[in-house]
């Protein structure tokens, strides 16, 4: 007895052992299709990457992969799929795909891209998981960049009914529909093409914010920049995770991934884009003239992109979320960060 004791306590150490060199061997493979010299990249995506094996105490490694496996619209797929275990994305690059997306992207939501990433995320895991979009893959987080712009070759421009007639680059979601209906033809292309699409006279303009106008030389390209309170219009981005990966992982790594994922990655992607975002208006200085709209512009503009706010709405609502609901939890959720 004494032996099958002694037998018994053995096999439970070696499969205790075992169930940890399990956990050890885990690592996710992450592709990044952004530039490594993004910040994006730099300040938000290799720390998440770096905290992923801290939190877990190295059982978790996370492999950069030294080159994208795709282009920018497939990384969703690539990670549903299994073909990696990380990505991050941009929703409006899959046009129809992720409906309730507009939520963050809305007109005059934030006059901060930390207020309205928090908002959307609380907005998201309360509210908006539910239509299932995202059921295929594990959502780490949501987020948005700050408030975006119009800004414009022509320096002439000085109020944002001059937009009608100009052909400006977007980048697809609700940009797309803010430059349609205010009498703009849209020009939709990836970021990393706008500098082509500006020079070679593809476009007149851009929807883009203050930190993409400098971070993708831009800036010698555009003379005028108008900025809107609350911004035009933002972009939403998701952080995944593959479901199978996921659910291979121990509670206990779970639990500590939890931890830097949700709100606190949406509130430290938030921080990057507006410090970045103050960091380009000063570096601009002198280049493009960046001119905040007048009272007169702004009470059209809400008139006008009103529309585009119900519609947003709308298209939530046929999700089968109340679209309506999630609104007004999205600007509550930014007012309250707002304060803080």
């Amino acid at each position: 007895m004494k032996y099958i004791g002694k037998l018994a306590a053995a096999s439970a150490l070696f499969l205790m052992q075992a169930s940890n060199t399990v956990w050890a061997e885990t690592t996710m493979r992450f592709s990044i299709w952004l530039p490594p010299t993004h910040p994006l990249v730099e300040d938000v995506l290799v720390p998440f990457a770096e905290d992923i094996e801290k939190v877990t105490e190295n059982r978790v490694k996370v492999e950069i992969l030294p080159a994208p496996l795709g282009a920018p619209p497939a990384h969703y797929d690539l990670v549903k799929n299994g073909v990696i275990d990380l990505a991050q994305g941009n929703q409006a690059y899959t046009p129809g795909r992720f409906k309730t997306m507009v939520i963050g992207e809305l007109p005059f939501l934030g006059d901060t891209a930390e207020a309205t990433s928090v908002a959307y995320w609380r907005t998201w895991d309360a509210m908006l998981k539910d239509a299932g979009e995202y059921d295929d893959v594990h959502v780490l987080s949501v987020f948005t960049h700050g408030p975006g712009g119009a800004f414009f070759k022509n320096p002439d421009i000085d109020s944002i009914e001059q937009i009608n007639g100009q052909k400006m680059r977007v980048g697809g979601g609700v940009a797309h529909e803010v430059a349609t209906t205010l009498g703009a033809a849209p020009v939709e292309g990836p970021s990393s093409k706008a500098y082509e699409l500006l020079s070679q006279g593809v476009a007149d303009g851009i929807l883009f914010p203050l930190e993409s106008v400098k971070y993708f030389n831009l800036d010698g390209l555009l003379s005028k920049g108008l900025m809107v309170p609350g911004g035009l219009y933002n972009t939403s981005f998701f952080m995944i995770m593959g479901k199978n990966t996921w659910e291979s992982l121990s509670e206990e790594d779970q639990a500590a991934i939890d931890k830097i994922s949700g709100e606190a990655l949406a509130r430290k992607a938030g921080q990057m884009w507006d410090r970045i975002d103050g960091d380009a208006r000063e570096a601009m200085a002198g280049t493009v003239e960046i001119q905040e709209i007048s009272d007169a512009d702004m009470a059209s503009l809400r008139e006008k992109l009103q529309p585009v706010i119900e519609k947003g709405i709308e298209e939530v609502s046929s999700t089968g979320i109340d679209g309506q609901a999630a609104y007004e939890m999205m600007k509550a959720e930014v007012a309250k960060v707002s304060a803080e």
